[in-house]
């Protein structure tokens, strides 16, 4: 792994389709090339600090999470080998090599699909005030970190500005069918499943998570990113106590430092100072020992 900072690719002569808060994505013929690059978004603002070997860990973790769940649902993975790339893409092997990887190109469902074994972030934000999260009743007496009688499934719009907002299931239903909300539904619930039994078993409790699905030839498959510690919160199964904050191994550290800071959580961001830059590095090296180990 290299130490290097990457905020921004450019692979010249190759077609560069959008620049996410994290990705980079490409059009390489058919197919899609997604670069993940070091950059770290919190509160849906990207930061102007990256965090070293961040891109490399999230991609990883994702070529292992594709291959590990695809007995549930078809993924969008093809390769991350760059011997299998395109010989156009050879010249740029020092920049993607292992943060980079062919996909094929789905239509976007434009739906998170956050599965919550855990109360904790917006969701305890909002089970304090209504007792119910997304629309769901949830028992009373609840703490944070508590931990749920049962997954729920929280969906939230994917907004290309601006705040993702956390909406009701029915809304969902209303948005992209009910056909369609159903089965990403039960996709979501039945991939949390599998993969908290794995996590556990390593260590580490998955507090909350998200996919992201689209269509292919008319065939619901799963894209994005997959189990991270960009879109999970990742505890640990040895420090946790309910009602006790446990150690985390995701962005939720960067998050409580800006929280302390009393910034707006509106562009522009402020800068990280280096201990913070150093932890969140090891807290993602971390989580990919951990779960690949």
């Amino acid at each position: 792994m290299k130490n290097e900072v990457i905020l921004t690719t450019n692979l010249n002569g190759i077609e560069l389709l959008k620049r996410g808060k994290v990705r980079d994505i490409y059009k390489v013929d058919d197919c899609l090339l997604i670069v993940s690059t070091d950059r770290i978004s919190c509160f849906d603002v990207v930061l102007p600090t990256g965090i070293p070997e961040k891109g490399i860990v999230l991609n990883k973790l994702s070529v292992f999470w594709f291959n590990y769940t695809n007995n549930i649902v078809r993924n969008h993975f093809i390769t991350a080998n760059i011997q299998e790339y395109p010989d156009e893409l050879k010249k740029f092997n020092d920049i993607i090599e292992n943060r980079s990887m062919l996909v094929k190109k789905a239509k976007p469902i434009p739906v998170e699909c956050v599965v919550r074994g855990y109360l904790a972030g917006s969701a305890w934000e909002e089970y304090k005030t209504s007792q119910e999260v997304c629309g769901i009743k949830l028992p009373s007496g609840l703490l944070n970190f508590s931990k749920l009688p049962e997954p729920i499934f929280t969906p939230a719009t994917k907004e290309e500005k601006g705040h993702d907002i956390n909406v009701t299931y029915s809304y969902i239903k209303n948005l992209i069918g009910s056909e369609t909300a159903n089965k990403i539904k039960d996709l979501s619930l039945m991939l949390y499943d599998k993969v908290s039994k794995y996590t556990e078993e390593k260590g580490i409790i998955i507090a909350d998570t998200k996919f992201e699905f689209g269509f292919l030839d008319d065939e619901i498959i799963l894209i994005d990113e997959v189990l991270t510690p960009d879109s999970s919160r990742f505890w640990s199964k040895e420090d946790y106590t309910q009602s006790n904050k446990p150690e985390n191994f995701d962005k939720q550290f960067v998050r409580d430092y800006l929280e302390n800071l009393g910034w707006d959580k509106n562009p522009p961001a402020p800068e990280l100072p280096e201990y913070i830059v150093k932890r969140t590095a090891e807290k993602y090296l971390q989580i990919l020992s951990y779960l690949l180990t």
